[in-house]
């Protein structure tokens, strides 16, 4: 229906413009759906953007441009409202035929072409190594495959991709605290570092570990702990005691076993995620290491480009990048005196190398933890790049995760946390992935098990998959009555003249608009809103209203609108990464 209006009122403006009244028409008139209805049913504001080159009154203008509207059988009547709006009031059942719009377009109705084969790359997740996904990374991917899923259905060319963080100090943790569980299992004495990964995982990582070189990794505890400085339960230094353990690690197993060590404990892990994440529903185009930013050189090329432009200078045996030139708070290490690259150095050798790549946009989807992060990747672009217009940066707050009133620890190291798989397992991947993006990604959100576990209509997943449910009973029955459903004309649509019957149509009108909306605003729980909406107006029509009547016009029609509604319902939760079953 908006292009429609949208059309009227260009044939309306190039009558006026023939007439001499305004000079030229817009490329695009913009037509919105009202908030309030008291103010019709769609606006448009062309009246106030033109009236300054037209020299008139907006309200004057707007009334001209009502007067050359074209006729049309859809149109109820036209107001000007206030400064100079123009409110579009539709006949009764206008929007019926969109209800043949959804059943022809089927899968791909509400796609768009806004993003106009943008090449755009979407990021997320991208959690280290180092254990299972937990309950807090379960948000990020479930509303990143969401937000993907989004903008292809607008248009956009998406790639996926998920950063594996398989190098730096994290992943030195791990391969220690696993080479230690497997020195326990060979019956050293071993005392566990206190800032060592812990969990029944490294336990699990450790004992395939000894399947795969039995003994040949063994090391005395003499050999391993002799002369390092004391742990932080001794008094002493809980991270200068792990950098030691690090260190005597790579010295009594040499570069290649320790490399072996390392990967081990990285593969592990990461082919866990992969599992984890296929089973949820979220798949990647590409997972980027760490590591191949230094064997391609890219790393090196960062480097040495912010040198080449004079970005970098030495500070305490250190490498510094001037940030503060392009806009961080203070500025960043970027080789540490040790001639080590620090963390953020490798972010903006994989920035610069996604710019590289040719994409339009970048996305990039962080935990909130990681704001103060987001100054310093744009100083770096700025710098490298010349500007950092490419990058959005979305932050996601953490879900919390209760059982009764008692929060539930997410300490990685301790061990103590829920997984997103022990939470899949109890609640299902349907429940979980509608519940994620029920908010805003930065806003708070409290996961509450008990409601995602029920079969109420205080549900919101159950409450929609089960609207989709109780069209396909309607369906099965009227197989069982021995009735057909015939496809009536656009005109036979016109004996769904109540009013839920027309407001359904009017929502279903809604869903390709929001689909843009959705997808350029970065918010998936306009879709998942939207379903709750549908859900409730479909199920208080089902309630009051039946379907296999004896007359076949109106059977035909009435069907007609609930296959369209259920196309929508399936179409929406697929964009959530849910499904839609056909009976509950």
């Amino acid at each position: 229906m908006r292009p429609l209006l949208q059309s009227l009122v260009a044939d309306a403006l190039a009558r006026l413009q023939r007439e001499g009244v305004i000079a030229a028409v817009p490329a695009e008139v913009h037509v919105e759906r009202t908030r309030d209805k008291g103010h019709g049913d769609f606006a448009t504001n062309v009246a106030l953007t033109l009236a300054k080159a037209a020299r008139s009154a907006p309200r004057a203008l707007a009334e001209r441009i009502a007067a050359a509207l074209p006729e049309n059988p859809a149109l109820a009547r036209v107001e000007i409202a206030g400064p100079g709006f123009i409110n579009f009031f539709l006949r009764p059942g206008a929007q019926l035929g969109v209800l043949l719009d959804v059943l022809a377009a089927g899968e791909a109705y509400g796609r768009s072409t806004v993003g106009a084969g943008q090449r755009v790359q979407v990021e997320f997740v991208s959690a280290n190594p180092t254990g299972p996904l937990h309950v807090g990374h379960g948000r990020g991917a479930a509303y990143g495959s969401s937000l993907a899923n989004l903008l292809a259905a607008a248009g956009f060319d998406v790639e996926r991709e998920y950063y594996v963080n398989d190098a730096g100090r994290q992943m030195d943790i791990l391969a220690v605290s696993v080479w230690l569980r497997y020195l326990q299992f060979q019956g050293e004495d071993i005392a566990f570092p206190s800032g060592g990964y812990r969990g029944d995982y490294v336990n699990a990582i450790a004992t395939d570990f000894e399947r795969a070189v039995a003994d040949t990794f063994r090391r005395s505890a003499q050999a391993v702990f002799d002369d390092l400085p004391a742990d932080a339960p001794a008094g002493g230094d809980a991270d200068k005691y792990l950098d030691a353990l690090i260190t005597r690690a790579r010295i009594l197993l040499g570069a290649v076993d320790y490399g072996r060590l390392h990967r081990h404990g990285c593969d592990t892990i990461l082919a866990d995620i992969d599992d984890d994440l296929t089973a949820f529903g979220v798949s990647f185009d590409r997972w980027y290491r760490e590591s191949s930013l230094v064997d391609s050189g890219a790393l090196d090329r960062a480097i040495q480009t912010l040198r080449a432009g004079d970005h970098l200078y030495l500070k305490d045996g250190a490498w510094w990048f001037r940030a503060t030139a392009f806009g961080d708070r203070q500025d960043r290490v970027v080789i540490r005196e040790n001639g080590e690259p620090t963390y953020f150095a490798s972010d903006v050798a994989y920035h610069l190398d996604k710019l590289e790549r040719g994409y339009d946009r970048i996305i990039d989807i962080w935990g909130a933890d990681h704001h103060g992060y987001i100054d310093r990747i744009r100083a770096s672009l700025r710098a490298l790049h010349g500007a950092d217009d490419a990058l959005t940066v979305l932050l996601v707050q953490f879900a919390v995760l209760y059982r009764g009133l008692e929060k539930v620890s997410m300490s990685t190291r301790s061990g103590e946390f829920v997984t997103l798989r022990a939470l899949r397992d109890e609640v299902g991947s349907d429940a979980a992935r509608f519940f994620y993006v029920l908010r805003k990604c930065d806003q708070h959100l409290d996961f509450d098990l008990e409601l995602a576990r029920s079969n109420s209509n205080d549900n919101p997943v159950y409450y929609v998959q089960y609207a989709h449910a109780r069209i396909g009973a309607v369906l099965r029955q009227l197989a069982e009555r021995g009735l057909k459903y015939e496809q009536p004309t656009a005109d036979a649509l016109a004996v769904l003249a109540e009013h839920p019957e027309t407001e359904l149509a009017t929502a279903l009108a809604r869903y390709p608009e929001l689909i843009e909306s959705a997808a350029l605003a970065h918010e998936p729980h306009q879709i998942a809103y939207y379903l709750r909406e549908l859900a409730g107006q479909f199920h208080a029509y089902y309630n009051n209203h039946p379907f296999l009547v004896d007359d076949a016009a109106l059977r035909n029609a009435r069907l007609t609108l609930v296959l369209a509604v259920r196309q929508v319902l399936r179409n929406g939760l697929r964009l959530l990464g849910v499904s839609a079953p056909e009976q509950m």
